[in-house]
């Protein structure tokens, strides 16, 4: 209890990474919890959108990045029935405009998280946050640490969510345990070797009941990731004697051809994860002093492929806040206009693209409003063109390198 951190982070994903080592290069003390040990998989669709390539650059990992990721995705494409169509991905902004990549979690998480160390960041792993208490300095943090039994108390200034949605706890920015809905949204996300994919191509998959999504991340593997619904679970399931994530694929093949022609001689590489269920919408009324990042301050459906891109751009805007917030003094009086500039920043950045993506997740999990918009779309196959721009993938933040 002696000693007063500048900033707890809670979560060492992208989000939280990204806030800690902007924090710790301009000079704070910053404690990370991080709960799992790295290298570890996660559901995701692992895409990042190239307008967080700048962001990249900032942090002084863009060249590992680039050396590990798989290859430069300049296509949008649609899977849907017989359908397969693909259009370019609207060129992103800038004078050395750079095209998008994918990297498995697994690489990515570790990558930041070690520059974060490196920049002088104390992370504590594997360790959660269990109750946070409001004090006149800040917070004081229960930690503990599920393999070591060990417990601590944190004390810090400000405390920055970067612990997802779809974990309940204690906390207060994290999500309280509801009833099941049938509308309910489960992630299912697994790699493939040897499959016939496009090396630059990203088809959005549209099937009753979800949609997915694909792409070559790293190592020669494609990574399929995927929503499906509470209750077309319970249908898939009830049909089929396979694990859950198996019995998804089957049902996403039935659907789209695409799929069974890039998968035909495609093998799976490790076990189907799967999580949710998943929490779109905006999450920014916190108590004073608590930020979040990430999905623990908004989710937009993964139907868009930017969630990877939304967690680092918001850990970027609010250290954007914080850090002349210190510069002037630090006043606790002045938290509150930190997260009201805050939010106001996160909402013209991001409000945009949770709409799009509501838009298009509804829209793929209905086969007779994808019946119906299709034939337009195949006679015009730039609207996917249009769609990925309005989903944010041409529009940066202004990030310098």
């Amino acid at each position: 209890m002696s000693h007063l951190y500048d900033a707890l982070v809670i979560g060492g994903g992208p989000g939280g990474a990204t806030a800690a080592l902007l924090l710790a290069r301009a000079g704070w003390s910053v404690v990370l919890l991080e709960r799992k040990t790295f290298p570890r998989r996660k559901v995701c669709g692992e895409y990042l959108s190239a307008t967080s390539l700048p962001l990249l650059e900032n942090l002084g990992v863009a060249d590992a990045f680039r050396n590990q990721a798989g290859p430069a995705v300049c296509r949008v494409g649609l899977f849907a029935g017989s359908a397969l169509l693909s259009a370019d991905l609207p060129r992103p902004a800038g004078r050395k405009p750079e095209w998008g990549r994918a990297l498995a979690r697994e690489h990515l998480d570790t990558l930041l998280l070690r520059e974060a160390a490196r920049r002088g960041v104390e992370v504590r792993q594997p360790w959660y946050a269990a109750k946070l208490c409001r004090t006149t300095e800040g917070y004081d943090c229960l930690a503990k640490s599920p393999d070591l039994a060990e417990t601590s108390t944190l004390r810090a200034r400000i405390v920055v969510a970067a612990h997802g949605s779809w974990e309940i706890g204690a906390l207060p920015t994290q999500p309280a345990r509801l009833g099941a809905r049938p509308a309910d949204l489960f992630g299912f996300k697994a790699h493939f070797r040897n499959s016939g994919l496009g090396m630059s191509m990203m088809p959005l998959l549209a099937f009753p009941g979800g949609y997915g999504g694909m792409v070559h991340c790293d190592g020669g593997r494609v990574s399929l990731s995927c929503c499906v619904r509470r209750d077309m679970l319970a249908r898939i399931r009830s049909n089929c004697p396979l694990e859950a994530g198996e019995a998804v694929l089957g049902h996403i093949m039935d659907s789209c051809q695409g799929v069974r022609q890039v998968l035909s001689g495609a093998s799976r590489e490790g076990a189907w994860l799967s999580a949710g269920p998943i929490r779109p919408g905006v999450r920014l009324n916190t108590p004073a002093g608590l930020f979040p990042v990430g999905n623990a301050a908004g989710e937009a459906h993964p139907i868009v492929a930017e969630g990877i891109s939304m967690a680092m751009q918001s850990a970027w805007l609010l250290a954007q806040q914080l850090i002349p917030w210190r510069q002037a003094g630090a006043s606790p009086d002045y938290l509150h206009k930190v997260k009201t500039d805050y939010a106001a920043a996160w909402r013209r950045t991001f409000a945009s693209r949770l709409h799009v993506s509501a838009v298009l997740a509804h829209w793929a999990m209905h086969p007779a409003a994808v019946a119906s918009v299709l034939p337009l779309v195949q006679k015009c196959q730039a609207i996917l063109t249009w769609g990925a721009r309005w989903s944010g993938k041409a529009k940066g933040i202004g990030i310098r390198a």
